[in-house]
């Protein structure tokens, strides 16, 4: 009995692929980035904050906040006073979702945000994880 499920174990290694390949199901969206004289607009903003399942005023709140300056979404595109690089305003991204969306518990991005009286938490849906972001 043994030598028979060694012989199965042996030939389901031998079928396995070489390399493995390992797909997150969730990935940063990337901000695509133009300047127009002393402007930059992300153009696809609103499709931003709704992969990442957030309000596009709570994220352009963040955005304006960290770069320090104006702007505003007019529905599908946020603008911004100054110009910003691409790398900027995605690594900008990057940390809102590291500090608003991702479970600092499981790592995943099954949250949302709930507020309670001042304070502001991130409820995990995943593992059920509850964290303080503070206020907004």
């Amino acid at each position: 009995m043994e030598k028979d499920y060694r012989k199965m174990l042996d030939r389901a290694y031998e079928e396995l692929p070489d390399q493995m390949e390992t797909t997150d199901r969730f990935q940063i969206p990337r901000a695509y980035v133009r300047q127009q004289g002393r402007r930059s607009y992300i153009m696809n903003f609103k499709e931003i904050a709704d992969e990442l399942r957030r309000d596009p005023k709570h994220l352009m709140k963040f955005l304006l906040n960290e770069t320090a300056t104006r702007g505003n979404f007019d529905g599908t595109r946020a603008r911004f006073q100054g110009r910003f690089s691409s790398d900027s305003i995605r690594n900008l991204i990057e940390i809102y979702t590291n500090k608003y969306v991702i479970c600092p518990v499981c790592n995943r991005p099954d949250t949302h945000i709930v507020r309670e009286r001042r304070l502001n938490f991130l409820q995990c849906d995943a593992c059920g994880a509850r964290s303080s972001i503070g206020k907004s």
